[in-house]
């Protein structure tokens, strides 16, 4: 069974601008102190091959699991990591993708969008209803608070 979830949300910054936020490790930094005990890079700078491995707060489905960035599109904004130890794929999932997605939607403010893609067999199809949106929502939340916050003065345009 192959599913796919997305949510969005608009933030009034540039679409550069936000894209350095989400195109980069950073994002995890602005993250960790609402969603993670810590993130540890395993290997690489945030290039295509890094290695991260995610540590949860106590409470969330999984103690740890490691995703690799498998995708960075400077010129279409899009960054792509899959699940490649733990997690998900212990659950028996063949793919379990996380994308960012940042869309320009004027020249001060762009959509920054999250999507789950993911694979199971359908021997294992009740481990997706563990499949969900709402801690990556939050992620957007967060990361529009920091963009807005730390946003750079229009006179620097």
């Amino acid at each position: 069974m192959h599913g796919v979830l997305s949510s969005e949300v608009t933030v009034n910054v540039p679409a550069r601008e936000a894209w350095d936020l989400y195109g980069t490790l950073k994002l995890m930094d602005v993250v960790i102190p609402e969603f993670f005990k810590k993130i540890d890079v395993l290997e690489g700078n945030g290039e295509v091959g890094t290695v991260l491995k995610l540590f949860f707060n106590p409470g969330a489905l999984f103690y740890a699991f490691e995703e690799t960035i498998v995708t960075i599109d400077e010129k279409k904004m899009i960054k792509e990591t899959d699940a490649s130890k733990g997690g998900y794929l212990d659950m028996r999932f063949n793919l379990y993708r996380i994308r960012y997605d940042v869309i320009p939607k004027s020249k001060h403010s762009c959509i920054t969008r999250v999507t789950l893609e993911y694979d199971i067999k359908e021997d294992w199809i009740a481990n997706t209803s563990h499949v969900s949106l709402v801690p990556f929502i939050g992620f957007l939340r967060v990361g529009s608070n920091y963009l807005i916050a730390n946003h750079k003065s229009k006179a620097s345009y």
